[in-house]
């Protein structure tokens, strides 16, 4: 059964459009409270609540993370970039699972993959508190083989697949998928570079996707060939707090996981 990890982290961007100076800023003052979120998301069925504390604050706070972890019931995912600090946060609060991701100051989001390969020793190094600690370990890389075999060789417990060019060339070729996949496309080589990530990994790696996920895509992808045998997580959160705007984010969390059990008719 795949598990939903809930990433909560655009629900504290709603706040801090409005309390981005002042209290806000730095503490968490103002509504919508993403504690809060967390909580509802848990009620929706979340098995994960996933929280990216940026190092520039824009959005998660420490606040968030502290408060989120104390009450949270399910695991608690920390994304962060591989610095001291995060670090030093992660081992303090005791999250359940870190996922390293890059960090660029001009993204909106988690543009590409964590750049593993060439890098092992430096990774092996950063990782060995965390595995001390018991802390499950987690690279959000490209579904390419080479970063697959640095993620192993680093030590790292799962790799998180990013899915956006795979919900890119979804989007773009969608009305066009009634016959279902035509060779020689964007969206059929995006599929076939999911499946030879996913069959890179064999028992080395725990499997764990995520990147521009929504209602529509995520059943699509699910019905490839070897996905649900292969992916263990799915870390969703624009769509959902999108959604939640309509029908509240309880509700938002509990239609993605009816998808993610039953799947649609949308597939692909």
């Amino acid at each position: 059964m795949i598990h939903l990890g809930v990433n909560i982290d655009h629900v504290a961007t709603i706040r801090q459009a409005r309390y981005r100076s002042g209290p806000g800023a730095s503490t968490g003052y103002g509504e919508p409270d993403a504690v809060h979120a967390a909580h509802a998301a848990v009620l929706g069925g979340a098995e994960c609540i996933t929280v990216h504390l940026r190092e520039d604050r824009r959005h998660i706070v420490d606040r968030d993370v502290e408060l989120i972890r104390q009450t949270c019931p399910v695991k608690f995912n920390l994304e962060m970039a591989g610095t001291a600090e995060m670090l030093a946060i992660a081992l303090r609060i005791k999250a359940h699972q870190v996922t390293l991701v890059p960090e660029g100051r001009q993204e909106v989001t988690t543009e590409g993959g964590l750049a593993v390969a060439g890098r092992e020793e430096h990774w092996k190094a950063y990782l060995a508190p965390l595995k001390a600690a018991g802390v499950m370990t987690s690279a959000f890389i490209t579904p390419d083989r080479r970063e697959i075999d640095a993620a192993a060789a680093s030590g790292f417990d799962a790799v998180e697949f990013h899915t956006g060019v795979f919900a890119h060339a979804f989007a773009a070729s969608r009305r066009d998928l009634i016959d279902g996949v035509t060779a020689d496309t964007p969206l059929a080589a995006a599929i076939s570079a999911l499946q030879d990530a996913f069959e890179a990994c064999d028992d080395r790696l725990r499997v764990h996707a995520g990147h521009a996920l929504n209602y529509d895509n995520t059943p699509a992808l699910l019905s490839v060939p070897g996905v649900r045998d292969a992916v263990r997580e799915l870390h969703i959160g624009h769509s959902i707090v999108a959604r939640a705007v309509f029908v509240g984010l309880e509700r938002a969390v509990r239609e993605m996981k009816d998808l993610l059990a039953f799947g649609s008719a949308s597939g692909i």
